[in-house]
């Protein structure tokens, strides 16, 4: 684990809000002067500790209201498997987060559509099609009171 200063953490914590932030207001914020700030925001950088900067888009804008958790067990445990799995989600749009986990199951997939009738497209022919998915578990999303992505 990285050790990070009492400045360092401030500035983390600041882009991760904004990162659109300038670093002259992002200097006033953690109280440096802007030299010093710019210094820092590249170490970190540099460090590999923050890796980017994104756009957050608004997906209900876009026409995907209904999120949805699937729990996603496979019929075979050889890397073959997984390794297909994974390639299947990255060209399924849909899928926004493919996350190979432990437990009864061997992923968890975040999936943004725009309706019910667009999910169980997805669940029977692009889920349902795949000769390695053993099992299939959905959650469906109410609401959410935390979320970073938003």
């Amino acid at each position: 684990m990285i050790d990070l200063d009492t400045i360092n953490a401030a500035i983390l914590q600041q882009l991760e809000n904004d990162g659109r932030i300038s670093n002259i207001d992002l200097a006033k914020r953690v109280g440096l002067s802007p030299s010093a700030c710019l210094r820092r925001v590249q170490d970190l950088e540099q460090r590999g500790i923050i890796k980017g900067y994104r756009a957050i888009i608004d997906r209900k804008a876009l026409g995907a209201d209904v999120i949805i958790f699937v729990l996603v067990g496979l019929s075979g445990h050889l890397r073959k498997d997984s390794l297909a799995f994974e390639a299947a989600m990255d060209t399924a749009p849909e899928v926004k987060e493919c996350h190979n986990i432990t437990g009864s199951v061997e992923y968890i997939l975040r999936v943004e559509v725009a309706d019910l009738s667009a999910y169980k497209a997805f669940h029977s022919d692009r889920l349902g099609t795949l000769p390695m998915v053993g099992s299939i578990t959905s959650h469906i999303v109410l609401g959410a009171s935390k979320d970073r992505l938003e």
